[in-house]
């Protein structure tokens, strides 16, 4: 199984990003996919989450009206379209998936850095 994240960068205060996790060697619409992130010195947060059939969101209190999560079963792929972005913002985003069966195994990607500074 493998989970990999793209997207990630520079922007400016105000600015937006997509990220994109493609996913390889699971079922996975059989996952709720996550993200997470992760500021130096801080603890790792989620950030928004959608369940298998992409009916269900949640988002951090801190994100919601900004970010947006989606995913697209056909090509195993979830996105978290990131507008009007803040420098608290900044940290390495990582996706997760966690399977909705036993034994509701958790996988992560590495992570992709999201640096928001003028």
């Amino acid at each position: 199984v493998q989970l990999v994240e793209s997207g990630g960068g520079l922007v400016q205060p105000g600015g937006s990003l997509r990220l994109s996790c493609t996913a390889s060697g699971l079922r996975f619409s059989n996952y709720v996919m996550s993200w997470y992130r992760q500021a130096p010195g801080k603890e790792r947060e989620l950030v928004a989450a959608i369940d298998g059939a992409g009916g269900s969101t949640n988002y951090a209190d801190s994100v919601k009206g900004r970010f947006t999560i989606s995913r697209f079963n056909a090509n195993n792929t979830v996105t978290l379209q990131m507008n009007s972005l803040k420098p608290e913002d900044t940290a390495k985003y990582y996706c997760k998936g966690l399977a909705t069966i036993p034994p509701f195994t958790n996988y992560w990607g590495q992570g992709t850095q999201v640096t928001v500074s003028s």
